[in-house]
C-alpha cells in the first residue's frame, strides 16, 4: 500500500487562517479595549516622577597670567581622556558626595528615600509575616543612599568632556537641587583635594629646599678644593694647559719633519744629478739660485759667440778654443754651486732632524701631564656635575615653593570643572507617559489576541486544507457504509457518519491536525516512509480466486482458506510481533460479529508487553463496545470534529492493557468535513504506540487506502466461508493487496469477557 505522509497531505489555507480574525473580532476589540483601559487607570493613577540634569564641564580654570612657567602650551591638551572623564564620573557618584548632598538638603527626612517614615500598615504585616525585609535593620545612612543611587545617573558625554548628572524624584524641585547639589559638591571636593596637594606641596618643599641650599654650598666648595689641589690651569677652548701645549708641539712636530723630509730629497736629487752628470737645470733648487742663473746666462752668451765664430774659423783657431775654454769653465763652476746648494740642504735637514728629537722629547713629557690632567679633570667633572644637578634642583624647588606659598597666601586654587548647564525645574513629568503607555498597550494588546487567535485557529485544525496532489477517499468509506448496506435492519447509534457529497470535500477543504496534546511526546516524530504497494497479483493465486464464481458451493466455501491460508488469534498476533508491523488493518465482510478478530488481536499482543491502541471504524461500534463500559464515550468523530483532545478519546480496555478510541459521540456530517485528517491522526498514533489495529467493518481497499502507510498488515476477519467473504477478499487481492492474510476468531472466548490480564 502507498499513501502520502501526514506532512505533505495537508497545507495552512491562509485565506480561513486570517478569516478567523473577522470572526472573532467582537472579542480582539474587548481584549483590547480591557487592558487599554488597565494601561490607561494605571498610567493616570502612578505615582509621577519628574526628572532635571546638570551638566558639568571637565576643563583647565588656570588662567594665562597665572599658569605656571614652562607650561604655557599645556592649555591646549586635554586633561583628561575617556578613561579620565570615566573617573571622574565614579568620583561624582562616590557615597562621599551623595551623603554631603544628603545632608544638606536634609534626605533623610523625606518619605521617599526612607520607607520607614510614615510606613504603611500593609508594609508592616509584610515584615511581621516575613515575607518583606525590615528597613529598620539597615542603617538610615544606607537606605537614603540605596534610594539616591537608584534615581541617580551620571554618564559622560559621548565624544566631550563633559559629564550629565540626571535625578528622578516625585518633588519637580528636588530634581532640579539634587543634581545641582552634588555638581557643586564635586567641584568643592575637586577645590579641597588641590588645596591639600598644594599645602603638602608647600610643606615638602620648604625643608627639602635648606637642605638642598646646604648640599649645593658643599659640592661647590668641593669643586675649589680639588682644581686647587691638581693644580688644573684652564687654557683655551676650555681644555687643561697640558693639553692644550701638547696640541701646539704635535703641530711643530709635524711642520718640522715635513721640513726634514724636504730638504732631505732636495739633496739627495742634487747629489745624484752630480754623480751621473746629468743636467741640474731641472732641479728647482739649482734654478732658483742668483749666480747659477748668472752663470748660465754667461754660458749661453759664449755658446753664441762659438757658433758665430765657427762660421768664419776653424775648431783650433786660438780664439774657438779660447771661448770653449771660458765654456767649460763656467760648467765647472756651475756644478760646484750645485754642490754647495747640495750641502746646504743636507745640513738643513740635519738641523730639523735635530729639531724633529727636541720636539719628539717634549711632546712625551707633555703626554705623560696631559693624561694625569686628564685623569684629574674627570674626578673635577663629577664635582662639578653633582654640584650642577644640586643648584638646578634646588632652583626648580625654589621655583616650585614661591607658586606654591603665593597660592596658599592668596588661597587661589583654580578647579579644572565648571557648571556648563545648571538643572531648570521640570514642569512635565517624565513618567508615566499616558499617551505612549496607552498606545503600547493597545497596540501590544491587539497583537497578542490576534496572535492567539491565529494560533488557536491553526492549532483547532479548522485552518488546514489537502496538499496539491493528495488522494484521499471519503472517511464514509472507510467505516460504515457497506455495513450500512450488510445491514439494513441493524439500528443505527447516535454516533454513525453519513456520507457526504464529493463536492462537500472539495468546497470546504479538510481541517487540518488538532493542536491539543497528543497521547504521548512521541507523536510529534517525523512521519514515516510510506511502503509502495505489490505491483501485481501472481497469476496463480488469482486464477484460483476468481474461480469462485463457477457455481460448485464446495469450492466456493474452501477457496478463500486454501489460498490465502487461515490462521487463528495466537498466530495473527505472533505474525504482527515478528514482523514489527505498525499497522493492522481489520476488515470484516460479514458485519459486527466479525470484528471480534481485531479485538482478540489486540488484546493478545498488548499481552505480549507492546503498546497496542484498536481504533474502532465501524458504524455501530461493535470493535469498542466490549472493550468499554456501557455509555457512550468521545471518540474518532469527536477528534475528527475538534470537540476533544487526543488525551479524551483514548480509553483503557477493561480487561487487558490495550488502548481504544472509540465511534464518538460528535455530528457524523462536521466530523466527515475534516476527512482528511485521518492520515494525520494515524500517523500519531502510530508514532506513539507500538502497534494501532483499525477495525473498518466491511470496507473495501478505497476505503482502506488512507489508513496504511509503512509496515502494514491486512486481515480479513471470517466466520464461515461464504460467497461474501469470497468476493470481499478476490477485491482486495485485485485492488493491490496480495499478502492479505484471513484470520477467523473461532475457538476462543468472547471478547467481552476477561482475559489473561486486567487493565488496572
Amino acid at each position: 500500500m502507498s499513501v502520502q505522509s501526514a506532512a505533505a497531505d495537508v497545507d495552512v489555507d491562509l485565506r480561513q487562517l486570517f478569516a478567523s480574525l473577522a470572526r472573532n473580532w467582537l472579542r480582539i476589540l474587548l481584549f483590547v479595549l480591557v487592558v487599554t483601559g488597565l494601561a490607561f487607570a494605571f498610567a493616570s493613577f502612578a505615582t509621577k516622577h519628574y526628572k532635571a540634569q546638570t551638566q558639568v564641564e571637565i576643563a583647565p580654570r588656570e588662567s594665562v597670567y597665572t599658569r605656571p612657567a614652562g607650561s604655557n602650551n599645556d592649555g591646549d591638551k586635554p586633561i583628561l581622556d575617556e578613561q579620565g572623564v570615566a573617573t571622574q564620573v565614579q568620583i561624582i557618584s562616590s557615597n562621599e558626595i551623595l551623603k554631603q548632598v544628603a545632608r544638606k538638603l536634609g534626605l533623610a527626612r523625606l518619605r521617599e528615600f526612607d520607607e520607614t517614615i510614615n510606613m504603611s500598615p500593609f508594609s508592616r504585616v509584610l515584615i511581621l509575616l516575613g515575607l518583606k525585609n525590615d528597613p529598620m535593620d539597615v542603617p538610615a545612612d544606607e537606605r537614603v543612599l540605596k534610594k539616591m543611587r537608584e534615581k541617580l545617573n551620571v554618564f559622560g558625554v559621548e565624544k566631550t568632556r563633559i559629564i550629565a548628572i540626571e535625578f528622578s524624584s516625585e518633588d519637580p524641585e528636588l530634581a532640579a537641587a539634587i543634581p545641582d547639589a552634588v555638581a557643586a559638591a564635586y567641584i568643592a571636593g575637586q577645590g579641597v583635594a588641590k588645596s591639600e596637594s598644594n599645602t603638602a606641596a608647600a610643606n615638602f618643599l620648604a625643608p627639602e629646599i635648606a637642605d638642598l641650599s646646604k648640599q649645593v654650598r658643599d659640592a661647590e666648595a668641593k669643586v675649589a678644593a680639588y682644581r686647587a689641589q691638581s693644580d688644573l690651569l684652564m687654557g683655551g677652548n676650555n681644555a687643561t694647559l697640558a693639553t692644550q701645549q701638547l696640541a701646539e708641539l704635535s703641530t711643530e712636530l709635524s711642520r718640522v719633519r715635513a721640513n726634514r723630509a724636504a730638504a732631505e730629497g732636495t739633496a739627495d736629487n742634487v747629489r745624484k744629478a752630480l754623480q751621473n752628470g746629468g743636467s741640474l737645470d731641472s732641479l728647482p733648487e739649482v734654478l732658483s739660485s742668483d749666480l747659477i742663473q748668472r752663470l748660465r746666462e754667461r754660458q749661453a752668451e759664449l755658446r753664441a759667440t762659438i757658433a758665430d765664430l765657427s762660421t768664419t774659423m776653424l775648431d783650433n783657431h786660438p780664439r774657438v778654443r779660447a771661448a770653449k775654454s771660458q765654456l767649460a769653465d763656467l760648467d765647472a763652476q756651475i756644478r760646484s754651486e750645485a754642490q754647495k746648494i747640495m750641502k746646504g740642504m743636507v745640513m738643513q735637514a740635519e738641523a730639523a732632524k735635530a729639531r724633529e728629537s727636541q720636539l719628539v722629547s717634549d711632546v712625551n713629557q707633555l703626554k705623560a701631564a696631559s693624561a694625569q690632567a686628564g685623569e684629574q679633570q674627570v674626578d673635577l667633572d663629577a664635582l662639578q656635575r653633582d654640584a650642577a644637578a644640586k643648584r638646578q634642583q634646588l632652583e626648580l624647588y625654589l621655583t616650585n615653593y614661591r607658586e606654591a606659598a603665593s597660592r596658599q597666601d592668596r588661597n587661589y586654587v583654580p578647579v579644572d570643572a565648571r557648571i556648563a548647564s545648571p538643572a531648570s525645574v521640570p514642569s512635565e513629568p517624565y513618567f508615566p507617559k499616558v499617551g505612549p503607555i496607552v498606545g503600547a498597550a493597545a497596540a501590544a494588546s491587539l497583537l497578542l489576541a490576534a496572535i492567539f487567535t491565529l494560533l488557536r485557529e491553526l492549532f483547532s485544525g479548522r485552518a488546514m486544507r489537502p496538499a496539491p496532489g493528495a488522494r484521499f477517499a471519503p472517511i464514509d468509506e472507510v467505516a460504515m457504509p457497506a455495513t450500512a448496506r450488510q445491514q439494513p435492519d441493524a439500528p443505527e447509534p447516535s454516533a454513525r457518519l453519513e456520507p457526504a457529497a464529493a463536492s462537500g470535500f472539495a468546497d470546504r477543504g479538510a481541517e487540518a491536525q488538532s493542536s491539543e496534546a497528543a497521547v504521548e511526546p512521541q507523536m510529534v516524530a517525523q512521519p514515516r516512509p510510506v511502503a509502495e504497494p505489490a505491483p501485481s497479483v501472481e497469476a496463480e493465486p488469482v486464477a484460483e480466486v476468481e474461480s469462485v464464481t463457477e457455481p460448485e458451493p464446495a469450492a466456493e466455501v474452501q477457496r478463500p482458506r486454501s489460498v490465502l491460508g487461515e490462521i487463528d488469534i495466537e498466530k495473527a498476533a505472533e505474525k504482527l510481533i515478528a514482523s514489527g508491523a505498525a499497522r493492522a488493518i481489520f476488515v470484516s465482510p460479514e458485519g459486527d460479529e466479525a470484528a471480534a478478530s481485531a479485538i482478540l488481536v489486540a488484546r493478545e499482543v498488548s499481552d505480549a508487553g507492546l503498546r497496542v491502541l484498536l481504533l474502532d471504524l465501524t458504524a455501530s461500534g461493535a470493535a469498542s463496545r466490549p472493550m468499554l463500559d456501557s455509555g457512550l464515550f468521545p471518540g474518532i468523530t469527536d477528534l475528527l470534529a475538534s470537540q476533544a483532545q487526543f488525551s479524551d478519546v483514548i480509553h483503557a480496555d477493561l480487561y487487558s492493557d490495550c488502548h481504544v478510541i472509540p465511534v464518538g459521540t460528535a455530528d457524523p456530517v462536521r466530523a466527515m468535513r475534516a476527512a482528511d485528517r485521518l492520515p494525520i491522526i494515524m500517523q500519531s498514533l502510530t508514532t506513539a504506540y507500538d502497534l494501532v489495529v483499525v477495525e473498518c467493518g466491511p470496507a473495501d481497499a478505497q476505503g482502506i487506502s488512507r489508513l496504511g502507510g509503512e509496515a502494514t498488515e491486512v486481515f480479513l476477519s471470517m466466520l464461515e466461508p461464504d460467497d461474501e467473504v469470497t468476493k470481499a477478499a478476490v477485491k482486495l487481492i485485485e485492488s493491490g493487496y496480495p499478502d492479505l492474510t484471513l484470520v477467523t476468531p473461532l475457538g476462543h472466548e468472547p471478547p467481552g469477557t476477561p482475559g489473561r490480564r486486567s487493565a488496572a
